[in-house]
């Protein structure tokens, strides 16, 4: 979960994760979308690799990313354990509203 918290934190990161998460795009399709050269946004692509959230696939010389969302579950896992206790405690409240409620005009 570290690596892939990491490999997000860079937004140029997040905009790569965003280009490759509904098919693959090759390294220079990639970089095409930014203002830095190739060989940055192939360091880019590497921390993602490494973290889980890319797979690369060769074709002749050209390598192929898309996205791997399976490499986020351990950290949607752990903000939805966040997400679940607020709303848990937003229900609470609205619960003992409607009590504080009931109990004012019955």
């Amino acid at each position: 979960m570290e690596a892939a918290l990491k490999a997000i934190a860079v937004p140029r990161r997040r905009r790569i994760l965003t280009l490759v998460r509904d098919g693959e795009l090759s390294a220079g399709e990639i970089a095409a979308h930014f203002d830095v050269t190739r060989p940055a946004i192939s360091q880019h692509l590497g921390v993602l690799k490494e973290a889980g959230l890319v797979s690369e696939r060769r074709e002749g010389t050209r390598r192929l990313y898309r996205a791997r969302p399976e490499g986020l579950v351990e950290l949607r896992s752990f903000l939805e354990g966040f997400w679940d206790e607020r709303l848990d405690a937003l229900r609470r409240a609205a619960e003992r509203k409607e009590r504080q409620d009931r109990g004012r005009t019955g």
